[in-house]
């Protein structure tokens, strides 16, 4: 019970905060992918942080359950990115879609290795 209320408590704000985010800087973009893009690529970066700050390095210690599980957990969206993934594809905007998917990727992934390396340092 108690991994399960940490989890909810991180996720109210995560999942408020990339409302509010995305919402804001959507007027910005050309699209409102590339605003779930920037968040989900800045939450690869907090939970490499995260991570490799946590002293226990267990999927369950409550720092993660809370923060990386919880509000990570609910500030990015998967199911959100494939949604206007798939949207942007069947809309017929190929090259846009894989360039979408492909930085996804590669950010998301270059953002946890930099998370990793900001807390080492």
């Amino acid at each position: 019970m108690n991994e399960a209320l940490l989890v909810a408590v991180g996720a109210v704000p995560g999942s408020w905060l990339r409302l509010r985010l995305v919402n804001h800087f959507e007027p910005l973009l050309a699209r409102r992918h590339w605003a779930t893009l920037a968040v989900n690529v800045s939450a690869s970066f907090m939970l490499g942080l995260v991570a490799s700050l946590d002293p226990c390095r267990a999927t369950a210690s409550p720092l993660l359950l809370l923060i990386a599980t919880g509000f990570l957990g609910s500030f990015s969206t998967f199911s959100t990115f494939m949604l206007e993934a798939f949207v942007a594809w069947q809309a017929g905007r190929r090259r846009e879609t894989l360039a979408l998917l492909s930085a996804s990727v590669v950010l998301g992934a270059l953002a946890v290795l930099l998370g990793q390396a900001v807390a080492r340092a």
